[in-house]
């Protein structure tokens, strides 16, 4: 059985290549157009700090 591996610094032409290709093209092909949403966001902030922390240590404890 071989395994054949490539070192951490090994250099890879290819694939310096292909990325480079990749990075070079434009994609010009896209929504311009912004998207609206419409609704609202709520926080519910009701639990100490103190709460919270027992929670998570009884959490933890399991």
């Amino acid at each position: 059985m071989c395994i054949l591996t490539m070192s951490m610094g090994a250099y890879d032409e290819d694939e310096h290549e292909r990325r480079e290709a990749q990075a070079s093209r434009v994609d010009a092909d896209f929504d311009d157009e912004r998207t609206i949403y419409h609704g609202k966001v709520e926080y519910d902030a009701g639990e100490s700090a103190e709460e919270l922390l027992s929670q998570f240590e009884e959490m933890k404890s399991d």
